[in-house]
């Protein structure tokens, strides 16, 4: 069933339909959709993609009977999260130009499982423990995933505005008119890193009484260990210079792409070398 027709076409089919829902962002921006019910079929259809998109999932991770995890199984959850994240913000503030970072990476991670099918985890498939540390650490990821992009969008919009040529015109100009002000996105992109911040701590701390139940050891310093833990001192590092220094702007986008590379490479870089470019599972 995994590397069947079917299960390759039906992630094909829900990678496609995130690209479809990011282009309608894209030609609402630029004045091409203007009535208001496709804002509304868009918000009815995205989250009815993030369902296929999590029956597929699951189906790839648990469907044979054993629990499988890898690299692309762990971006196409995160993603996955982060959809659903952006949605429900979606409610409250404007996100449509933060859909057009969110929904084509989305779509590449729906599509990769298809290919890439990690590997049994047979030590502790059947406990409790795991699957609550990887639920933890997913949503830590997914939330620290949001706060990059919208960091960059931040960027993005902050570099246009000083720009020579920001007359208001064009595609950027219709996405500042879709955004909050740069002051209200900095307090939710704060809100975001501060949310994430406390699940990578769940994360840190479970992972250490996963490993020691396993191993018999409270921590094994491998790669994934120094990368989550080099991440979670670079953004403890972040808030601490917000509420101390009041740091802001450039400044706080550099930490958190820092941390945000950091925790890449924690588990979906270093998952990545081992399956794809070593060819070790």
């Amino acid at each position: 069933m995994r590397s069947g027709a079917f299960y390759v076409v039906a992630h094909a089919v829900v990678g496609a339909l995130y690209l479809l829902l990011a282009l309608r962002a894209w030609r609402s921006l630029q004045g091409d959709v203007t009535a208001p019910a496709s804002a509304d079929w868009s918000a009815a259809a995205l989250p009815l993609v993030a369902l296929l998109h999590a029956a597929l999932l699951g189906e790839a991770i648990f469907g044979d009977g054993a629990f499988r995890f890898g690299f692309a199984y762990a971006l196409s959850a995160t993603l996955l999260l982060a959809v659903l994240i952006v949605w429900a913000e979606g409610f409250f503030v404007p996100m449509r130009g933060l859909q057009l970072f969110v929904l084509p990476v989305a779509a590449l991670s729906a599509v990769l499982p298809a290919a890439f099918h990690g590997a049994p985890v047979a030590a502790a498939s059947d406990t409790l423990a795991l699957r609550v540390h990887l639920l933890v650490a997913i949503a830590a990821y997914s939330l620290l995933t949001i706060a990059a992009m919208h960091g960059l969008l931040m960027a993005s919009i902050d570099r246009y505005l000083h720009g020579s040529t920001s007359d208001g015109r064009g595609t950027f100009g219709r996405i500042l008119r879709e955004v909050p002000p740069l002051l209200a996105m900095e307090r939710l992109l704060f809100r975001l890193i501060g949310a994430g911040f406390v699940l990578l701590t769940a994360t840190v701390v479970s992972g250490v009484f996963f490993t020691e139940s396993l191993f018999g050891k409270p921590l094994r310093f491998d790669h994934k260990s120094v990368f989550t833990i080099a991440s979670w001192l670079v953004f403890a590092g972040l808030l601490a210079g917000r509420f101390v220094f009041g740091w802001r702007g450039r400044t706080a986008l550099r930490w958190t792409l820092a941390g945000f590379l950091m925790l890449l490479l924690a588990y979906v870089g270093s998952r990545f070398v081992l399956e794809v470019i070593l060819q070790r599972v």
